[in-house]
């Protein structure tokens, strides 16, 4: 066995929770995404999508990645930057940049690659970027490849944030980066007070809208929009594979700021562009979210009805402004469990814990779709409840 091998061999941590019997992982689904799914021989409710707007299984995105499947092939056999590139790339990013407001607009083949990307090349060596500690891992990593200085202000605090700015010199370029809707805990980034302190110090701003589009502000383009503040936000990047039903991501901004990134961004440059079915297929669901307003308000109407359950029923559900719920349990293995009983119970949920928050933070995710029925979301609170009384992190 060589060094790189016995370096893992004692990393047993998944094998403790499978001996466990709640391991929760890479469960595979038989069948479309959609409320409820069939997983290892059972139905179960659906409260682990992103899939806000409901539409992975929509027939006529389904047509749409069809159609461009059959004129275009299965793939474009080459990054963007040579031969990669079909018309329908190219008709989706100026759709993108009307949609945003921004002047122009560039997709990558998926949405961590926006980020990965784009930080590492965007801010210098005597620049700064500035992040939210409970950023996006893609955010994360993005930094840790930029040659920038790094700055971390804690979560939503706006009297750190003006901290860290004092300390950074006034002539450098200073980038704050923050998710719109932070996906584990479901709230929004303070982005009013955050553009008041841009102003203030000269900075920029960049938002990562992945869980904002097609949920928060006009048309569903997110929460820059919701509240009001497009145009003084420098950088909008978002994601195909949640409300846009598919895979890949996009970046939009300025002319300029796109031509640059368009000829340095590595992970844009040296990846294979994301294939026509899946371009057409975001382009779908990007016509049907405009097209359906209702669609959006039912979510929210869903979403309402969910908060106000959990929050009457005593869960912990934290600041959460949006259809992602939390659902804190506090305890690592409790988590694990919490998560098995409401499989066996019919209700599919997502455990979340280190790194993605932390420890004393574990909870499970519960989140929403606009084509959950009232009904599907009362289950899913009176197993959930039942579960949590009997493990003891809510009374009866």
């Amino acid at each position: 066995m060589g060094l790189l091998q016995e370096r893992f061999k004692n990393y047993r941590e998944p094998q403790k929770y499978m001996e466990m019997g709640v391991y929760p992982y890479f469960r595979a689904i038989s069948g479309k995404q959609g409320t409820e799914v069939e997983m290892e021989g059972q139905k179960v409710l659906m409260f682990g999508s992103n899939a806000y707007t409901g539409l992975t299984g929509d027939q006529r995105i389904i047509d749409a990645a069809k159609a461009a499947l059959d004129k275009y092939g299965s793939g474009c056999a080459g990054s963007r930057f040579l031969n990669g590139t079909v018309d329908l790339h190219v008709q989706l990013e100026k759709e993108l940049a009307e949609f945003e407001h921004k002047d122009d607009a560039l997709c990558f083949s998926t949405g961590f690659f926006v980020n990965s990307g784009v930080l590492a090349v965007i801010c210098g060596r005597e620049d700064y970027i500035i992040c939210d500690e409970r950023d996006h891992a893609s955010i994360v990593d993005g930094r840790r490849l930029s040659f920038a200085k790094q700055l971390k202000f804690k979560h939503n605090d706006m009297e750190d944030l003006e901290k860290l700015l004092q300390k950074c010199d006034p002539n450098a370029v200073k980038l704050i980066v923050v998710d719109g809707v932070f996906s584990m805990e479901g709230d929004l980034a303070n982005l009013p007070e955050i553009v008041r302190l841009k102003k203030k110090y000269n900075a920029s701003i960049m938002v990562d809208e992945a869980h904002g589009i097609g949920v928060f502000g006009k048309e569903g383009r997110g929460v820059c929009d919701y509240f009001g503040v497009t145009d003084d936000v420098d950088i909008i990047m978002g994601t195909f594979s949640k409300s846009l039903a598919s895979i890949g991501g996009f970046v939009a901004a300025d002319f300029d700021t796109i031509n640059y990134l368009r000829h340095t961004c590595r992970t844009y440059i040296f990846s294979a562009s994301n294939t026509p079915a899946a371009t057409a297929a975001a382009m779908e669901a990007l016509h049907i979210i405009r097209k359906e307003p209702e669609r959006m308000q039912k979510l929210w109407e869903t979403t309402n009805y969910a908060l106000k359950r959990f929050r009457e029923e005593g869960f912990e559900i934290g600041d959460t402004e949006s259809p992602i719920i939390p659902l804190y349990v506090r305890d690592v293995d409790k988590t694990f469990l919490v998560t098995k009983l409401a499989f066996d119970n019919g209700v599919f949920i997502n455990p979340v814990i280190p790194p993605a928050c932390a420890p004393q933070d574990t909870l499970v995710r519960f989140a929403l779709m606009a084509t959950h029925t009232i009904d599907q979301v009362e289950r899913g609170v009176q197993a959930l409840k039942k579960i949590f009384v009997e493990q003891g992190i809510i009374k009866k």
